[in-house]
């Protein structure tokens, strides 16, 4: 028990005084920042071409890393009372959000050992990138970010919902405006729904644009409104910044 106690100490972010966990915390989040800059790099050809094989042994030392890490916590978090049965509590824990990242960071190295296609398996190498939310395990800067969506999640839900039907009415009202002028660029309101996406975020690339009066009303009505829209989750997430630093304080 003494043993698995102290490897739940030492996996989990330090406390303090405990030089050995915290040790272990830098350790794994500079191994976390090398792992998504050798993501990054190994995507222009001439770096991959030249340095591949020095990526690949680096990839598989890191993956070793990341799958005793997790294995130290799979078999460890039965020290915890919340997961102290050896099946049920390690099934309970694995599902906890951050447990689950720690598997997708090192799932795509092992799906080709299971059979499965190798063009299923480089699609699923971008999970690796997921690596960099390990961070968040030791990171205050992303806890407090965690905290403040955690506790403004129901103004967020409300908010998407909001943005989620005025772009459907949007898309529906300028389909029926401009369908008639411009059949191939508003030939559906599914086709309308990137216009209706790239108006209310107030991004515009100008590749769909009205040219009828009723049209340019619409998009000019639906603009404002995505000025607002966009300022909204803004303002939620600065308040609830506000909240939480006053909490800490």
């Amino acid at each position: 028990m003494k043993i698995k106690q102290r490897i739940w100490e030492i996996v989990e972010p330090a406390k303090s005084g405990d030089k050995i966990s915290h040790y272990f915390d830098i350790g794994l989040m500079v191994l976390i920042i090398l792992n998504v800059l050798a993501v990054i790099i190994e995507s222009v050809q001439s770096i991959e071409d030249q340095f591949g094989t020095y990526l690949t042994a680096f990839e598989v030392f890191s993956v070793m890393v990341f799958t005793l890490e997790y294995l130290a916590r799979i078999w460890a978090c039965t020290y915890v009372n919340n997961y102290s049965h050896p099946l049920f509590g390690r099934i309970r824990f694995s599902f906890r959000p951050m447990v689950i990242v720690d598997l997708l960071a090192i799932l795509p190295f092992y799906l080709p050992f299971f059979g499965i296609d190798l063009r299923v398996v480089r699609a699923f190498r971008l999970f690796r990138i997921i690596r960099i939310f390990k961070l968040g395990r030791y990171s205050k800067a992303f806890q407090m970010l965690g905290n403040v969506l955690t506790n403004k999640k129901e103004e967020m839900t409300i908010t998407i919902v909001a943005l989620f039907f005025l772009i459907i009415i949007s898309a529906s009202l300028m389909y029926h405006a401009e369908n008639a002028a411009q059949p191939e660029q508003f030939s559906s309101i599914p086709a309308t729904i990137w216009w209706s996406v790239v108006t209310l975020t107030t991004v515009g690339y100008g590749d769909v644009y009205p040219i009828t009066l009723f049209g340019k009303i619409i998009a000019g009505v639906i603009s404002i409104l995505g000025i607002g829209m966009v300022a909204l989750p803004a303002g939620i997430i600065s308040a609830g910044f506000v909240e939480e630093m006053s909490k800490r304080k």
